[in-house]
């Protein structure tokens, strides 16, 4: 069995919205709860994350988009930028303790304290670009962990992977002409197409080019469809590329039950991607696996491929 950290805070509830909203606190003290009941946790080695520093947020976010968003909490705006993207006053500090969650994780990994990690945090952050928060996303959480052990930890290449259903537009966005992280999200497109980006064709740029593979899923796709890309596309992909390090952008809102998409992925379809990634974790980069949670909105779905998830993540037949 792996040992598997569990990065949670109780003060991840504190992030609200002031009114009716899927990215709720529910959605963490659900799967909190499910995994102490079905006695998931105590398998796991838990580990309480402090808030990000601006040295490490800063090397990812423009410093005028976080005073711009720290002054709107302390105003009492009630969103961000787009307007999707709701706020209380406790959202700033939040954020910065979501970044840090997902530095807790990746931290535990590299220093070999865990051989894996889950990040159970909120707010989400894939998509929150350098200068501007959108998509219930505040700051990037991924790219805040990816910089730090690239810098910390001597580890050169980053294969980050973004399953949510929604395309990671701020993590293709921040890494697009990055030659060491190398970027693959598989979204649905059209449709539920939120925000849009995502086609084939945005493959990064400059020195990056290459290092973004982008796989749009029809609506209605399901188990066999998501398997073959699995596979197909993205296996051959990682093999040239030979990462140090993987990340899951891990949303769960592709779930056949989530009124968020059309995709049709069930509890099956999250443990074989969960132990498909995990299988090239060990085969290229010594089993460095962290998985940081991002969307996934409909309450019992969530639970139940987290708690699938979290079980493959332990490895318990290992």
């Amino acid at each position: 069995m792996k040992r598997l950290g569990i990065v949670y805070h109780p003060d991840y509830v504190l992030h609200a919205a002031p009114f009716e909203h899927p990215e709720s606190p529910e959605r963490l003290t659900a799967i909190m709860e499910s995994l102490d009941s079905s006695g998931l946790l105590e398998k796991t080695i838990q580990i309480t994350p402090d808030y990000a520093d601006d040295a490490d947020i800063l090397v990812v976010h423009d410093k005028k988009y976080l005073n711009q968003f720290e002054m709107s909490c302390r105003r009492g705006d009630i969103t961000l930028d787009a307007g999707d993207t709701y706020l209380c006053r406790h959202s700033y500090n939040i954020a910065l303790l979501s970044a840090g969650g997902a530095l807790a994780g990746a931290r535990a990994v590299a220093e070999g304290t865990v051989d894996r990690a889950f990040c159970a945090i909120r707010p989400p952050g894939h998509h929150a670009s350098r200068d501007r928060g959108m998509g219930f996303c505040l700051i990037n959480n991924v790219a805040v962990a990816v910089k730090h052990i690239q810098a910390r930890y001597d580890v050169g290449k980053v294969l980050i992977i973004d399953w949510d259903v929604h395309h990671g537009n701020g993590t293709q966005n921040i890494f697009n002409e990055d030659p060491s992280v190398f970027f693959f999200s598989i979204h649905e497109h059209p449709t539920f197409s939120y925000p849009g980006t995502g086609r084939r064709w945005e493959i990064g740029k400059g020195k990056g080019e290459g290092m973004t593979l982008n796989t749009p899923m029809a609506p209605g796709t399901g188990d066999n469809e998501y398997k073959l890309v699995f596979e197909q596309t993205l296996l051959p992909a990682v093999e040239r590329f030979r990462p140090e390090f993987i990340i899951i952008s891990a949303g769960f809102d592709a779930h056949e039950n989530d009124l968020l998409s059309d995709i049709k992925l069930s509890n099956e379809g999250f443990r074989f991607m969960t132990n498909h990634v995990a299988m090239m974790a060990e085969q290229f980069c010594e089993g460095r696996l962290v998985s940081v949670l991002e969307g996934g909105y409909e309450i019992s779905s969530l639970v139940s491929s987290v708690s699938i998830h979290v079980k493959e993540l332990l490895d318990e037949q290992s």
